[in-house]
């Protein structure tokens, strides 16, 4: 008898396709035209080649269900991992997704591994509720869900780990699975709700948190550092700042307006440019000093990857360490719930690059020494 750990692996290959061209999600067909007409390209294949690459690396083996083509089924040929087919509809949609994890009921499937975002983990939870563990490859603009690896290759670990030790080796928890309304996003409106719970493993550093709500904080200490760091724009240089209360407080104190959840551009005292996509941000970049402004995420602890991948790898090697400001009150640094900061910028040399340490900003003349994992 086969004793070997049975995964379905379910790719939403649109998921993210929206985030580098600043549109803040990709439900639904319109956006994701929309997506492709700004120069988006798919990513979550690739994402998921990824971990499924750190996965073989450690010579764990396991048995995969998959739908076919796009989904799934065309990534694990290419590696080379033999999987039986999960049926799904010609297209990849979100019916396609539930269509594919209901089946897994019935092919007793011991954990579910999705590439995609909230949407994704929201249609798997919807298809099976808490009777199959699941796990995140991150591949989303938001991800909020307390489902996710912090990066791919977390999540090819993860595999390996359960699939080393037939299915023992990790805790599970009960995780939350979250969702926003992303049109009202898109208006500046964060309306997120809670849509579920799902088992997923429990490691700390390697499984995030779920996206928590801003707490109360010392608001003149917050106000008082972006006229600190306002005061500190240099003529001539273009400041790329990320979404975000607390990151976009340089740009309130000098009366500019911004996007709460975009990335707007300023220059010389005035907004160059509002709400860009990440085409348009470095092309704006090209020909100047540029310089990154971005908060953390609250209960995450992400720099970059959650919600501001506009600022995409190109800029950020541009920029860091010495042209790059982070921006977070002391309160978020503190409650966060492994004490450390994540990046996850899609490129996977960049991120092994900006691991160490980092001083972020948290009132004026304030900082925190943080750890970048």
């Amino acid at each position: 008898m086969d004793d070997r750990l049975r995964v379905a692996l379910i790719v939403n290959p649109i998921a993210g396709m929206g985030g580098f061209v600043g549109l803040k999600g990709t439900d639904g067909a319109a956006t994701v035209q929309r997506a492709l007409n700004l120069g988006a390209k798919p990513t979550a294949n690739g994402k998921a080649r990824r971990a499924l690459r750190v996965f073989q690396s450690t010579g764990s083996a396991a048995e995969f269900l998959a739908p076919e083509a796009d989904m799934g089924g065309g990534m694990l040929n290419e590696l080379g991992i033999e999987f039986s087919p999960l049926p799904c509809l010609e297209k990849p949609s979100a019916v396609s997704t539930r269509k594919a994890a209901a089946a897994c009921s019935e092919q007793n499937v011991d954990l579910i591994v999705f590439a995609g975002g909230d949407g994704t983990a929201r249609d798997v939870i919807e298809a099976v509720g808490t009777r199959i563990p699941m796990l995140g490859i991150p591949c989303g603009v938001k991800m909020h869900s307390g489902v996710f690896a912090v990066t791919p290759e977390a999540a090819g670990r993860l595999l390996a780990d359960l699939a080393r030790t037939n299915r023992g080796a990790l805790p599970f928890r009960e995780a939350e699975i979250m969702d926003a309304d992303e049109d009202g996003i898109r208006a500046g409106r964060v309306s997120a709700r809670l849509f579920g719970y799902a088992r997923a493993p429990s490691v700390p550093r390697m499984v995030q948190s779920g996206k928590a709500a801003p707490t109360l904080s010392d608001e003149a200490m917050l106000n008082a550092l972006g006229e600190e760091v306002a005061s500190e724009f240099q003529k001539g240089v273009l400041y790329l700042v990320g979404p975000g209360t607390t990151a976009k407080k340089p740009l309130n104190a000098l009366g500019l307006p911004s996007t709460l959840l975009g990335v707007d551009a300023a220059m010389d005292g005035r907004l160059v440019a509002s709400d860009v996509t990440g085409p348009e941000a470095a092309e704006l970049a090209a020909s100047t000093r540029a310089h990154i402004v971005v908060g953390v995420t609250g209960g995450q602890g992400f720099v970059f990857g959650r919600g501001n991948q506009q600022i995409g790898p190109g800029l950020i090697r541009m920029c860091w360490p010495r042209e790059t400001t982070v921006l977070a009150s002391a309160e978020k640094l503190l409650t966060l719930p492994r004490g450390e900061l994540l990046a996850d910028t899609g490129d996977p040399d960049l991120d092994e690059t900006i691991r160490g340490f980092k001083a972020v900003r948290t009132g004026p003349r304030r900082n925190l020494m943080m750890r970048i994992v």
